[in-house]
C-alpha cells in the first residue's frame, strides 16, 4: 500500500477500536475537547514510529509539513505532545485490545525476555538527574556491561504478537517480574537462563504454566535433544521482536524526563508494533514483515 493508504488504514483501525473500548464514554469530563481527535493523535504517533521518527518533535514536524490536509487541526507542538502524553493509558488499552483480538491469551506458547533501557551514558550516570528516584544500575548479560536506567520486560506469543509488557528499575530481577507478565496465560513459557528459579517454576506450574529454559553448565539435562532444538529455535522469535523494537521503534532511546512521558513513549512503541502486525496479517503478509506494508 502507499503511505497515504497506510495512514488511512492506521486511522480507521485506531478510530474503530478506540470506539469499542470507550463504548460511548467520554475521556474528558470537563473543559473543551481538543481540535485534534485522540484517534488522530495516536495515528500520527503510530505512523511516526513506523517511519522511525522517534521524537515527538519529529512526528509533529513531519505531519505538519506533509499531511496537514489529512490533519488540518494539528495544534502547536507543546499541545500535541501534552495531548499525546495524556493518552498513555489509552495506548496501553489499545495495545492489549488488539493483542486480545489476535488471540494471544488463547495461545499455549509464549516467550519472555528483557532488554536494557538506559536513560543516559554510563559515564554520566553518577551525576545525571534524569529519573533520579526511579532509575537504578543494572547489568545486561548479553552485552556483558552495566548500565543505568530501566529494564523492559516483553512477553510474546507463538507468532510474535506482544502479549503484554512492562518495565521496572534496572536492578529488579526479571524473575520477580514474571508473575505480573504471565497472569493471563497458560501452556508453555520459554525463557533464557536468567529465569531459572525452582520456586518460580513451581508457582507457575500451579497456574498451568510450564516454564522451560536452557540449563546452566553445571545442571543435568534430561530433556531430549529434539525438544532442546525446538526450544532454542522458538526463542529466536523474541530476539527478532526485540530487534524490531530496538532498531525500528528505538525503544532503548529515552527521550523523556519524567515517568508520564516515558510511559507514553513506551506504550506507543508497543502499540505501533502490534498495529503493524495487525495490518501485515490483514494484507496477507507474514506478521513481522513490516517492510512490505508500504510500497517503495
Amino acid at each position: 500500500m502507499s503511505i497515504e493508504e497506510f495512514i488511512i488504514s492506521v486511522f480507521c483501525l485506531v478510530d474503530d477500536e478506540l470506539a469499542k473500548i470507550l463504548q460511548g464514554q467520554k475521556l474528558r469530563l470537563r473543559g473543551p475537547a481538543p481540535g485534534l481527535k485522540d484517534s488522530e493523535v495516536i495515528t500520527m504517533e503510530i505512523v511516526g514510529e513506523f517511519l522511525e521518527k522517534d521524537s515527538d518533535k519529529a512526528i509533529w514536524e513531519y505531519f505538519k509539513r506533509h499531511w496537514l490536509h489529512f490533519f488540518p487541526k494539528i495544534p502547536d507542538r507543546a499541545n500535541f505532545v501534552r495531548q499525546a502524553a495524556n493518552l498513555h493509558a489509552i495506548k496501553h488499552l489499545l495495545q492489549e485490545h488488539l493483542a486480545t483480538h489476535l488471540g494471544v491469551f488463547g495461545d499455549d506458547l509464549h516467550i519472555v525476555d528483557g532488554l536494557p533501557i538506559p536513560v543516559c551514558k554510563f559515564a554520566r550516570a553518577h551525576f545525571s538527574k534524569i529519573f533520579q528516584s526511579e532509575a537504578t544500575y543494572g547489568y545486561c548479560a548479553s552485552k556483558k556491561e552495566r548500565y543505568y536506567g530501566f529494564k523492559g520486560h516483553i512477553l510474546i506469543n507463538s507468532i510474535g504478537v506482544i502479549t503484554t509488557a512492562t518495565f521496572a528499575a534496572a536492578n529488579i530481577d526479571e524473575r520477580d517480574m514474571c508473575h505480573e507478565l504471565t497472569e493471563k496465560i497458560q501452556g508453555i513459557l520459554l525463557g533464557d537462563k536468567g529465569y531459572i528459579r525452582l520456586e518460580l517454576k513451581n508457582k507457575l506450574a500451579e497456574r498451568g504454566l510450564r516454564l522451560e529454559t536452557p540449563l546452566r553448565n553445571n545442571m543435568q539435562e534430561k530433556r531430549s535433544k529434539k525438544f532442546i532444538n525446538w526450544m532454542m529455535s522458538k526463542r529466536r522469535l523474541i530476539e527478532t521482536i526485540i530487534g524490531q523494537l530496538t532498531e525500528r521503534f528505538h525503544i532503548q532511546k529515552v527521550r523523556a524526563r519524567d515517568m508520564w512521558h516515558f510511559f507514553s513513549r513506551f506504550w506507543r512503541k508497543l502499540l505501533a508494533h502490534t498495529t503493524c502486525v495487525v495490518l501485515s496479517l490483514t494484507s496477507g503478509h507474514e506478521p513481522l514483515q513490516f517492510e512490505r506494508l508500504i510500497n517503495s
